[in-house]
C-alpha cells in the first residue's frame, strides 16, 4: 500500500469515526448506556487516525494537501472535549 493510499484510508476512516461521534454527541439519547464512553473512543480514534495521516503525508507524499486531515483532527478534538464533559460527570457522580 503507498503512502497516498495509506492517508487517504486514515483520512476517511478518521472523518466517519469523527462524524459518528458528532452524532453520539449531539443525539446522546441514541446509546443510554456507555454512551460518553463510545464517543471518547470514536473522539480518540479520530486523533490517532488524523494525525497518523497527517505524519504519513507529510513525511512521504509530495505536494501533501492536509486539510481533510486538519478537519478531521479538530472533528476528533470538538468529540474528545464535548464527550469528556459528560464522562467527568458520570465519574465525579459514581464518586460521590
Amino acid at each position: 500500500m503507498t503512502a497516498a493510499a495509506k492517508v487517504r484510508l486514515f483520512t476517511w476512516i478518521a472523518l466517519v469515526a469523527g462524524v459518528g461521534g458528532g452524532l453520539l454527541v449531539a443525539f446522546p439519547k441514541v446509546l443510554p448506556v456507555g454512551g460518553p464512553w463510545v464517543q471518547l473512543a470514536l473522539g480518540i480514534l479520530t486523533l490517532v487516525l488524523a494525525f497518523a495521516a497527517r505524519k504519513i503525508g507529510i513525511a512521504e507524499v509530495e505536494g501533501f494537501d492536509g486539510r481533510l486531515s486538519l478537519a478531521a483532527a479538530l472533528l476528533g478534538f470538538l468529540v474528545v472535549f464535548f464527550a469528556g464533559q459528560v464522562a467527568f460527570g458520570i465519574l465525579v457522580a459514581v464518586a460521590n
